[in-house]
């Protein structure tokens, strides 16, 4: 959301041929777009394992910038936000579902629902596959869709408007939820809010979707960071979150017992060298729990951590 100029924003990968036991020799990817003249929606390429490359299938959903996608744990829908501000001709955004073709990758639409407010940016499944979690970027509120058991949408079951702004007047004068995720045990869910400097935790009522604050509410990072998004460890015992304005990230220790986040460490992301402007955008841990990756916009990179199992501490590598 805070670098319209991106064009492709998310790329998810689902197998190709998930029916057979061997390990695939492809997978389908999906791109998510801001849409114009060169896009129309959602774009899918064929990823060879082999050779590494990309081939362009074509676009599989006409959309209006799908920008974040995700896909149901059962590989068999895909949801996709549409960053608009108008939606029906209320002041939202929308949340559009697919049912996935595991052969040809094809996507066929199921139905839209609103997310609630302007500018969504994020789409998450929580651990049950019940429910849609989005984050609301213009409209700085975060929303609850349940999914039903054909992957079609119902009506939201939740929402939530953050309140306040940060040290930064041009990028925090106002909520700017950026992200949405369950915590490891499906109890809350945390939402980033950049414009706040907080990670809002929610708790998430398991039969109906609903959303309370958690006690304590909420974690906090540095002022002025502006928080973005956040990946939670294999291990489920900590979660790391980007500051995307402060170019750094930090590990957070999760406490299932009163579902609170307490910080650890707070690393750049940036050589000290380093003069230009840049932004971080993704954390993604790797399926071992070994490393952490985020990446650097501007400086154009990738920083690197190596993870403590026991502590959940980070080192640059």
């Amino acid at each position: 959301m805070s670098h319209p100029t991106l064009i492709a924003l998310l790329a998810i990968l689902t197998l190709a041929a998930p029916a057979f036991p061997q390990q695939p020799s492809s997978f389908h990817v999906y791109v998510g777009t801001y849409t114009g003249p060169k896009s129309k929606g959602i774009q899918l390429f064929k990823f060879d394992l082999a050779s590494a490359s990309l081939t362009p299938q074509g676009c599989v959903a006409e959309l209006t910038h799908p920008t974040f996608l995700t896909i149901h744990p059962n590989n068999k829908s895909l949801y996709a936000i549409s960053e608009v501000g108008d939606y029906n001709r209320q002041k939202s955004g929308a949340v559009a579902a697919y049912s996935i073709d595991p052969n040809t990758g094809k996507l066929t639409p199921l139905n839209k629902q609103p997310s609630t407010a302007p500018g969504p940016c994020y789409v998450s499944i929580d651990r049950s596959g019940k429910f849609a979690l989005v984050a609301n970027y213009s409209g700085g509120s975060v929303a609850v869709l349940p999914i039903n058991p054909d992957g079609s949408l119902a009506p939201p079951s939740a929402t939530i408007q953050h309140k306040g702004t940060g040290p930064n007047k041009q990028r925090q004068e106002a909520p700017h939820a950026h992200s949405f995720n369950p915590s490891p045990d499906n109890q809350v869910a945390f939402a980033a809010d950049l414009g706040l400097d907080k990670i809002f935790i929610y708790r998430l009522d398991p039969n109906n979707g609903a959303l309370s604050p958690n006690d304590p509410p909420f974690a906090s990072i540095a002022p002025g960071g502006g928080p973005r998004h956040l990946a939670v460890h294999p291990n489920n015992k900590f979660v790391y979150v980007n500051h995307e304005m402060g170019n750094a990230v930090s590990a957070f220790a999760y406490n299932p017992a009163n579902h609170s986040l307490t910080e650890l460490q707070t690393l750049p992301t940036l050589p000290p060298d380093f003069k230009g402007q840049s932004a971080t955008a993704e954390t993604v841990v790797h399926p071992s729990g070994k490393f952490l990756y985020v990446s650097n916009r501007g400086h154009d990179s990738i920083a690197i951590f190596s993870i403590d199992q026991q502590t959940g501490k980070l080192t640059p590598q």
